[in-house]
């Protein structure tokens, strides 16, 4: 997969078709995408967490409906691969501009 956490994707079908968020964790062939496919868990109280309750958090959706979106360009584009000084690294197939890794 091409994709990284950190980088920014639109969500290309499904119920969330459209939003653009960035990734927050990958699992498998699944994506975490920020403020996409929110769902409410309930929270039994516990010692760590004597209230208990209900949150929202976004629930991971498959890799396959996202692509990555250019935010200089605002449009989704696809990836490939270069080597360039004897590193493999990633590139905008568009432009052919180098995508750097975003550090957390």
């Amino acid at each position: 997969m091409k994709l990284r956490v950190g980088d920014t994707v639109q969500v290309i079908a499904g119920s969330e078709k459209g939003k653009t968020g960035e990734i927050l964790a990958i699992k498998g062939n699944r994506v975490v995408v920020e403020g996409v496919k929110k769902v409410t868990k309930h929270i039994k109280p516990s010692q760590a967490d004597p209230e208990g309750g209900i949150i929202t958090v976004e629930a991971p959706i498959d890799a396959s409906n996202v692509a990555y979106y250019d935010t200089k360009a605002k449009e989704i584009v696809k990836l490939g691969y270069k080597i360039e000084d004897g590193k493999k690294v990633r590139v905008n197939k568009k432009t052919g501009a180098v995508i750097e890794n975003k550090k957390k």
